[in-house]
């Protein structure tokens, strides 16, 4: 557990009272153990609790019990999703570290399909995603805020990833300075694309 324990030491603890019952930790341990089995809800990390009780008393204490349903749903509606999401990040990123010190980065962006249909008309759901080819780990994603685009959240997605060593590779719409030199700061290399609109560095006699 101190892997985890390590990377969400910032994460806040929003419950109180009774709910202080079962060890946060031991909480969030049994959650990404459960969703690395393909589980995908509260109930599902119940009967995992349950039925591996044994195994996780190897190293957890579980001083409370086995963890029902209603308390990791109650759990997971009150964490601050961003802290949330910035420690799953923290997490990825140090096991990539573990299994690879170098490697590629693939960085791409993408929309949740059906998106338009769903917000009715509106903009969809962007999310940009920084994926370790070697390892096979999503080292994190970043949200594309409103009212923004894909390039503004790579760079702050780059801010949150260690990628010293790194060879990082994105798509023509990344194709820009300000993009390859906050690569270079983080200590990493970069292989962007780009395409016959960007006229200054396009050369036609390279794709031949």
């Amino acid at each position: 557990m101190g892997v985890v324990s390590d990377c969400f030491s910032d994460l806040p603890d929003p419950r109180y009272g009774n709910a202080l019952r079962h060890d946060f930790f031991e909480l969030l341990t049994i959650s990404l153990l459960v969703t690395l089995s393909g589980a995908s809800s509260c109930v599902d990390f119940a009967l995992f609790a349950r039925s591996k009780e044994p195994f996780l008393r190897q190293f957890l204490r579980l001083e409370g019990g086995a963890p029902s349903h209603d308390t990791f749903s109650r759990l997971f509606r009150m964490l601050d999703p961003d802290a949330f999401a910035g420690c799953l990040m923290r997490l990825s990123a140090d096991l990539s570290s573990a299994t690879q010190k170098e490697g590629v980065v693939a960085i791409d962006g993408k929309s949740l399909r059906a998106a338009f249909e769903r917000v009715r008309g509106g903009s969809p759901l962007a999310l940009v995603n920084a994926f370790a080819t070697g390892s096979g780990l999503t080292l994190g994603a970043f949200r594309v805020p409103q009212g923004t685009g894909e390039i503004a959240a790579l760079r702050a997605l780059l801010d949150l990833l260690d990628l010293d060593g790194r060879v990082v590779t994105a798509d023509a719409i990344h194709c820009q300075r300000e993009t390859a030199q906050a690569i270079l700061d983080k200590g990493a290399d970069y292989v962007l694309g780009f395409k016959s609109n960007r006229f200054a560095m396009y050369d036609p006699s390279l794709s031949q």
